[in-house]
C-alpha cells in the first residue's frame, strides 16, 4: 500500500478527516522507490560511531542501551484550544473535555529515533529485503526514513531476539524479558506522556515554540540528538521533529483507549504517527500532533523509536 504524511490545513472532525486522509494516501501515492536487493556485505556497518555501540547493533552507550525509564503515573492527553491556539479538533478528548487525564504503567522508551546504522545492521543481520533506498542510504547517524508501518514491527521483534540471546545484555533488560515485557513501537499515550510529561506542556521543551530545541521548518533530517534540550522530560531527544514517530495504535476519534491498541501485521487501517518532522511549521511539532500514517507507507519524513512495556 501506499501512502505520505497529511497535511493538517484546518481543523476538522475526526472522522472527516480520517476520511480524507486515508483517500489522499491511496491516490497521492508514495515517493519513488527503488526495489533494493543488496547483498549481504553491502548492508554491514563496521565503522565507530561516537556515542554507539559496535558491539550491540549501534545501540547507544550506555547502561541500558538507549532506553529511559518513564515512571507509572498520570498526564493530560490531548489539547485545550483555550491554552493552545494551535490545537486541532482531533486533538480534543470529548465533546464535553478538552484534555483526559491517562494513567499508565512504568516502561522504558529510546532516548533516540531508531537510526540508519541500527537499520542496516538489522537488514544484514535478518536478510529482510528492503524495498526502500532512504532506509539504507543516508548519514548512519540520522533518523531511520523510507520504511513501513511493517518494517517498523518487524525491527523490534529482531531487536529483542537479538538481544534475548546475547550474553552481554544489561541484566535488567534481560530480566525484563524473562517475563512479559516486549519491544515494540509505542502506544499513543505512551508516546504523548514521554513528549510531554505531566505537566501538559505544549511542546516538549515547555508552552513557546523555539527553533533552537527541535528540527523544524528545515529541509532535512539530523543526527539524532543534535539539538538539546535540558527542559525535555526524562532526556529525550528528537520527540518534536526530525521525523514523524510510527505508534502501534489505531488512528480512531479520542478519546483513548488501550484496549484499541494492537501489532497486526494484517491490520487495513492507519496508524498513529506523531511528533512531526523536519519539514514542518510548528503547529505540526506540538506535542499533542497526530497523524495517520498507512502500513505500507515509505516516507522521507517518517521513522519510529520503540518502547519495552507490557502489552
Amino acid at each position: 500500500m501506499n501512502g505520505q504524511k497529511p497535511h493538517w490545513g484546518v481543523p476538522l472532525a475526526a472522522a472527516a478527516l480520517v476520511l480524507a486522509v486515508w483517500i489522499s494516501l491511496r491516490l497521492a501515492g508514495s515517493a519513488p522507490i527503488m526495489e533494493m536487493r543488496a547483498a549481504s556485505a553491502e548492508l554491514s556497518v563496521s565503522e565507530e560511531l561516537p556515542g554507539f555501540r559496535v558491539d550491540a547493533w549501534y545501540l547507544p552507550d550506555d547502561e541500558l542501551l538507549g532506553f529511559i525509564e518513564v515512571p507509572e503515573g498520570s498526564f493530560l492527553m490531548g489539547s485545550d484550544p483555550s491554552l493552545d491556539p494551535l490545537a486541532f479538533d482531533i486533538e480534543r478528548w470529548s465533546a464535553t473535555s478538552a484534555q483526559g487525564t491517562v494513567e499508565l504503567p512504568d516502561y522504558f522508551i529510546s532516548r533516540f529515533e531508531v537510526t540508519v546504522a541500527q537499520f542496516r545492521v538489522f537488514a544484514h543481520e535478518s536478510g529482510r529485503g528492503i524495498i526502500d533506498s532512504n532506509a539504507l542510504g543516508s548519514e548512519l547517524n540520522h533518523p531511520v526514513v523510507g520504511v513501513s508501518w511493517t518494517d517498523a514491527v518487524a525491527y523490534a521483534q529482531w531487536l529483542q531476539g537479538a538481544l534475548m540471546e546475547w550474553s552481554g545484555t544489561p541484566a535488567a533488560l534481560a530480566s525484563m524479558f524473562e517475563g512479559d515485557w516486549k519491544i515494540g513501537l509505542p502506544s499513543e499515550a505512551e508516546w504523548e506522556k514521554a513528549a510531554r510529561g505531566g505537566d501538559g506542556r505544549i511542546f516538549p521543551w515547555g508552552d513557546a515554540q523555539r527553533s533552537d530545541r527541535a528540527n523544524y521548518r528545515a529541509s532535512g533530517t539530523t543526527a539524532v540528538g543534535s539539538f538539546e534540550c535540558p527542559e525535555c522530560p526524562f532526556g529525550l531527544a528528537d520527540m518534536s521533529g526530525n521525523v514523524w514517530e510510527m505508534t502501534r495504535s489505531p488512528y480512531q476519534p479520542y478519546p483513548y483507549d488501550s484496549t484499541d491498541d494492537r501489532d497486526d501485521l494484517e491490520a487495513e487501517s492507519l496508524w498513529v504517527m506523531r511528533g512531526g518532522s523536519f519539514n514542518e511549521a510548528e503547529q505540526n511539532v506540538r506535542a499533542a500532533i497526530r497523524g495517520g500514517v498507512d502500513p505500507g507507507a515509505r516516507r522521507p519524513d517518517i521513522g519510529f523509536r520503540l518502547v519495552i512495556s507490557r502489552f
